[in-house]
């Protein structure tokens, strides 16, 4: 989805655990066709999980000792190690629970192609966030700078045209922004909305800082913006007598699309930093246009990947995390050796959500209760063609307007090869609703058969012939997606709790201590907890 007229979106999510890594092959009659069915249960092992409620783990029977321990081999953690060796220390450790890293921002693969499980792309960085800009060009993704300073990207890795489209009215549209089939009203409506996030998004505060940034936390906190955390997306849409059911429906994609919740249930402050945060000021012609790969953001969780390699412990849950004396003692359970070992480290960063560090630290759980986390549905469909209309051409980002879900992204669309013998698809599903904890025991009861048919039946309205021509399908179910910026979080109380350090020896970074669940946000917080550590600045160097 686009924050303007031209934006790509489908911003970084899906942050945290949920079930279980179940492979369950299934076959099923199709109109005389067999489908091969994967349903993946994405995320944390299912039975660790459990144990981690329980804690019935064995005692440790062994001991480590480390100077500095990151517990979690997501983005967040990743960059934290990143930042360690900048600074010159490679005596740490990355504890990962899964038999990967790199938490969301991580993929599966067919013999067709790799495909993203999780976030599967980065939208050109604001020109002033000089450190991401710093990691790009080292990882050869920024290839140089020309003559006016700005960088010049490698365009195999921007994505390829044509970038999306909308099913609108019984057609295909170029955007995702209807430009055909609205009426006047509406379309007043749409320029009145786009000038004002033009103005939310070059405005500065008092303090000299931009209303809505990214990271966040160099937003300006003028106090009449800061209001806007305390009203859903929707209230200040009615208040501004933005009532047009496209825009609605626009806006409302959006929110679902990066925070997991609707305008019915996210912050106003929130959806308006949708629109924005990003400055679109890192190109010359300040065109949008997003960084992606087949493999989606896995790609970025390759290259931190080195800077922890022969560093990290896989197959590790952490299950309790306490300080002692000078020093900090970390339980963990080796799933591979089915023993505990004790890890005993003079600093510790959980780079985890809040969901699991409530079961990590004591009198953790009221914290972890403000923070809330959508559900979400990944389903990757093989097809043997993708028939449509094409009165507008498959691209990298398919939207159905009115659909359940989100749409889908077309993973082979940055392959030079031009015929495909298969077609790759992934589709995305927020549950959007006021309770969320009810949508997630949802997900775990319905049986498998019952979301691939909600899957399909939401395809077909673009796509009737979806289900004769798919040959595979594989289903990825997390329960704890995203955070979700629910009103009065961003500034609230919780939040600012939760990122305090526990007696200077056990830290915290992750993109939920943000409020905002996208890649800059993970990456800003492993490097800033780290300088916290080192000589107590939390500002990037």
């Amino acid at each position: 989805m686009r924050n303007g007229e031209n934006y790509n979106s489908r911003r970084t999510f899906l942050k945290g655990i949920a079930a279980s890594l179940l492979l369950l092959p299934m076959l099923q009659s199709c109109k005389e066709k067999v489908i091969t069915m994967f349903i993946r249960l994405s995320g944390t092992n299912h039975i660790l999980g459990h144990r981690l409620r329980v804690k019935n783990f064995p005692k440790p029977t062994r001991q480590i000792h480390i100077p500095y321990l990151i517990i979690g081999g997501g983005i967040s953690g990743l960059s934290a190690a990143r930042q360690f060796r900048k600074r010159g220390i490679s005596d740490f450790l990355v504890l990962e629970l899964e038999n990967h890293l790199g938490g969301n921002s991580s993929n599966g693969e067919n013999q067709y192609s790799k495909f993203p499980l999780g976030a599967h792309y980065l939208p050109l960085p604001n020109f002033h966030d000089k450190t991401l800009l710093k990691f790009l060009e080292e990882e050869k993704i920024i290839l140089g700078y020309n003559a006016k300073g700005f960088p010049e990207f490698d365009e195999a890795q921007l994505t390829f045209t044509p970038q999306e489209r909308l099913f609108y009215k019984n057609e295909w549209q170029e955007g995702l922004v209807p430009k055909y089939g609205n009426s006047n009203a509406d379309e007043n409506e749409f320029q009145v909305f786009f000038a004002k996030m033009d103005y939310f998004r070059e405005t500065k505060g008092a303090d000299g800082n931009y209303l809505f940034d990214i990271p966040l936390m160099n937003s300006s906190k003028d106090a009449q913006t800061l209001k806007l955390d305390n009203i859903t997306m929707k209230q200040w849409l009615d208040e501004n007598q933005l009532t047009s059911k496209s825009l609605i429906a626009y806006v409302d994609y959006c929110c679902r699309d990066d925070f997991g919740l609707g305008i019915d249930f996210v912050s106003a402050w929130a959806g308006i930093h949708y629109f924005a945060g990003r400055k679109h000021n890192v190109t010359s012609d300040r065109k949008e246009n997003v960084l992606t790969w087949p493999e989606g953001n896995a790609r970025l969780a390759m290259h931190l990947k080195k800077y922890s390699e022969g560093k990290t412990l896989k197959n590790h849950l952490a299950y309790e995390v306490k300080t002692a004396g000078n020093k900090t003692v970390v339980h963990a359970f080796d799933d591979r050796k089915k023993e505990s070992v004790e890890i005993i480290a003079d600093k510790v960063i959980l780079a985890t959500p809040q969901f699991v560090n409530q079961y990590l630290l004591e009198n953790r759980m009221q914290i972890g209760r403000e923070f809330q986390y959508a559900p979400w549905l990944l389903a990757t469909l093989t097809v043997s063609d993708l028939t449509d209309n094409y009165s507008y051409p498959l691209s990298w980002d398919n939207v159905i307007h009115g659909s359940k879900g989100l749409g889908y992204i077309y993973d082979q669309h940055q392959s030079v090869q031009q015929v495909q013998p298969k077609k790759v698809i992934t589709y995305y599903y927020s549950f959007s609703s006021s309770d969320i904890r009810k949508s997630r025991r949802t997900l775990y009861r319905q049986k498998k058969d019952y979301w691939k048919q909600m899957v399909f039946d939401d395809l077909k309205k673009a796509h009737p012939d979806i289900e004769e021509k798919t040959e595979e399908i594989s289903i990825h179910l997390l329960g704890h997606g995203m955070i979700s910026p629910v009103p009065g979080f961003l500034f609230g109380v919780a939040k600012k709790e939760a990122a305090k350090n526990i007696e200077n020896k056990i830290f915290f970074a992750h993109s939920d201590l943000a409020g905002i669940s996208i890649f800059e946000e993970a990456f800003h917080q492993g490097i800033n907890v780290v300088n916290a550590i080192l000589d107590g600045t939390t500002l990037d160097s």
